[in-house]
């Protein structure tokens, strides 16, 4: 690969990672028990969410919860794990989709929630389901040149808004059945924070050194997943065709480079059954190294890959070697090494 798809990092670590799940569960019985009506007009089978997708059920916030504190709680426990106090930290980036506003950017309330110096930088880094990835990338580079010492990503979403508006929508007498499965990928989105510190690993050698990567991008297809809080509008097969292409040719071009064929964990962004199964099939994976949390978790979107890894962290020995791989709508690939 040329230009930046491939990236090497040699005193980089992952110091620790942390999530926080809602309170809340909402089994997918739920939801569709309140499509109940629109489901018979469409002459569509139950069970779909379950049976199609592999959800069964995906996390809400709570009255009295909210994603940004949820945010914020998340990175105390991720620099607490990590021994580091928020005053060394020279880097905060947000990685997070859900935003409740345009201006400033949600990274300014996590700096300050979490008491960061006026020092820290702090910004926002959006792409989608790989923010949180290509975050930690950035944030690696920094570390890598000399830059900081320490940073903090941080992610949180809320599926709450979205998932009320499409239900509303799929329930109007004009949707038809072409117009509810462009929507059914809104169904399976879940709620969560994460939040995972990074250090040099002369300074920690306890940490879990970051290798390094590969990104790719197939941009020409950046208009077959559409959302915003209004709802999300999906070309599913064609996004699955063109996703599994991109991964599979980001994958065979980093074998010259890497070699991620017995890994000993693969990470994956948690989106669906038909998903994960689809791309371990296409690059041969052991499913029995795939850890999956989309059946009770749902697609929490970029924390997925995080709080994943924090789940499975309790699993993992040292030196394990562990790949965390997902596409993001645009369409963008990235993959990532740790060296547990």
């Amino acid at each position: 690969m040329t230009g930046n798809a491939t990236t090497r990092f040699h005193n980089v670590s992952l110091l620790s990672v942390a999530s926080r799940l809602p309170s809340r569960a909402t089994a997918s019985s739920d939801i569709e028990g309140k499509l109940a009506v629109g489901l018979r007009r469409l002459k569509l089978p139950g069970n779909l969410l379950e049976r199609v997708a592999g959800v069964t059920e995906r996390r809400n916030w709570a009255v009295g919860e909210s994603f940004t504190e949820a945010t914020v709680a998340a990175g105390q426990e991720a620099l607490r794990r990590a021994g580091v106090d928020a005053s060394d930290v020279g880097l905060l980036i947000n990685t997070s989709v859900t935003r409740t506003h345009l201006e400033p950017s949600v990274a300014v309330r996590m700096h300050h929630g979490l008491g960061m110096p006026s020092s820290a930088v702090n910004f926002d880094i959006a792409n989608a389901c790989l923010g949180f990835v290509n975050g930690m990338t950035l944030a690696a580079q920094m570390i890598e040149a000399g830059q900081i010492r320490y940073a903090i990503i941080v992610n949180g979403e809320d599926a709450d808004e979205i998932q009320v508006n499409t239900i509303n929508r799929l329930l109007r007498d004009d949707i038809g059945r072409e117009d509810f499965m462009s929507e059914f990928a809104s169904l399976t989105l879940g709620s969560g924070a994460a939040a995972a510190v990074l250090g040099r690993t002369d300074e920690h050698p306890e940490g879990h050194q970051i290798l390094g990567g590969v990104t790719r991008a197939a941009t020409q297809f950046h208009e077959l997943c559409v959302g915003s809080v209004q709802g999300m509008f999906t070309d599913a097969k064609a996004l699955l065709r063109g996703g599994l292409d991109l991964v599979v040719s980001a994958w065979k071009e980093a074998q010259t480079d890497w070699n991620w064929s017995s890994m000993d964990h693969y990470i994956t962004h948690q989106v669906s059954r038909v998903h994960t199964n689809a791309i371990v099939k296409a690059v041969g994976l052991d499913s029995k190294r795939v850890p999956t949390t989309y059946p009770t978790l749902g697609n929490v979107g970029p924390a997925s890959i995080p709080i994943t890894l924090d789940l499975q962290s309790k699993t993992l020995k040292r030196d394990d070697r562990v790949l965390l791989m997902g596409v993001g709508s645009g369409l963008n690939t990235a993959m990532m090494e740790l060296k547990w």
